[in-house]
């Protein structure tokens, strides 16, 4: 078991915010970490690098895409509504309470 699975098992105890707001945090300061080592391997310039763990591959492909702003200036608006997609998007936001260093004294 890694690390981090071990020490969820700390956070039972724990409101349901404040664990969502501790795994936030490291979840994004990972992502951060995560990001500055692929910087690192295409900075090699390597196509494959081999660990004792693990085998990493770069690879390099286009992806076309459609802009939006183009598109609606070509279009009508009602050409735009039939071609637009709604979807629902739920969003959790964490922000800290303004009196934590109160319940930690």
């Amino acid at each position: 078991m890694s690390n981090v699975l071990a020490s969820l098992a700390s956070l039972a105890d724990l409101s349901l915010a404040d664990r969502y707001a501790i795994l936030k945090a490291d979840a994004d300061a990972i992502a951060k970490a995560l990001d500055a080592v692929k910087a690192e391997i295409k900075a090699t310039g390597l196509e494959t690098i081999e660990g004792a763990r693990a085998i990493v591959t770069v690879s390099l492909s286009e992806r076309s895409t459609l802009d939006p702003k183009a598109a609606k200036a070509l279009l009508t608006d009602e050409q735009v509504a039939a071609c637009t997609k709604t979807t629902l998007v739920e969003t959790l936001r964490v922000k800290p309470k303004t009196d934590v260093t109160a319940v930690l004294a």
